[in-house]
């Protein structure tokens, strides 16, 4: 039996630690006992990305936000399907992550972070959306498990109705505001319906071969 190693650890502003262990061929990232992510099940982290680009295809240049960067799954597959005069900005709060990524990571990391169309940005996604206005044609959500501060809890703001009123202030008219989630929320899609966002909630399979557990994705198109 092959045994987990812990390859490196990373401290979270404000927050607990973050594990990065190595399994044979597969990595994973734990916090506390939650397992955020793993190499074994990417396939609804691409989907946040494939989904939202469909709902975006029309637009000639579009900008998105990703926060945070993870294990690359959902840049890599945005990157996939845009084409050359888009441009994506990955906001990472944990230089860790980013290291890893670079590091024992790299050939998961397939380059992405040096793609052209890719600017990297080290800092609190909180602080980016509430700074910005009008800059971004989506913006993709995964720092958490689902919409609530388990990270680090300043991240409930990004959840709370000024937090998606935040993200709607930075978004052109009509983008679109994904949120990943491990589960569903109904209290958060009424968050989102009460911000005047039109909310379509759709579940996705854990693994890129449509197994695994289902996990939820919010689309919430600003008017």
């Amino acid at each position: 039996m092959i045994a987990r190693e812990l390859v490196g650890t990373a401290p979270i502003p404000a927050g607990e630690e973050l594990r990065l262990f190595r399994h044979g061929r597969d990595y994973m990232i734990a916090l506390g006992g939650n397992e955020l992510m793993t190499t074994r099940m990417s396939g609804s982290e691409e989907a946040l990305a494939t989904m939202t680009c469909t709902r975006i295809a029309a637009r000639k240049a579009p900008h998105l936000l990703v926060g945070g960067y993870g294990m690359g799954f959902t840049l890599r597959a945005a990157l996939g399907v845009l084409g050359s005069a888009a441009r994506v900005t990955v906001v990472e709060l944990i230089p860790e992550i980013i290291d890893w990524a670079r590091g024992p990571m790299a050939d998961l990391t397939a380059g992405c972070l040096d793609d052209p169309r890719v600017t990297l940005i080290e800092d609190d996604v909180v602080a980016v959306i509430e700074r910005s206005r009008g800059e971004f044609d989506a913006i993709l959500l995964d720092v958490d498990n689902g919409p609530d501060g388990l990270t680090r809890p300043t991240n409930s703001k990004l959840y709370s109705k000024r937090g998606l009123q935040n993200a709607r202030i930075a978004m052109k008219p009509g983008g679109v505001l994904a949120v990943w989630s491990a589960a569903r929320d109904p209290a958060f899609t009424r968050r989102l319906t009460d911000t005047r966002y039109a909310v379509d909630e759709v579940p996705v399979r854990a693994r890129s071969n449509g197994k695994g557990a289902h996990h939820t994705i919010w689309f919430a198109a600003a008017p």
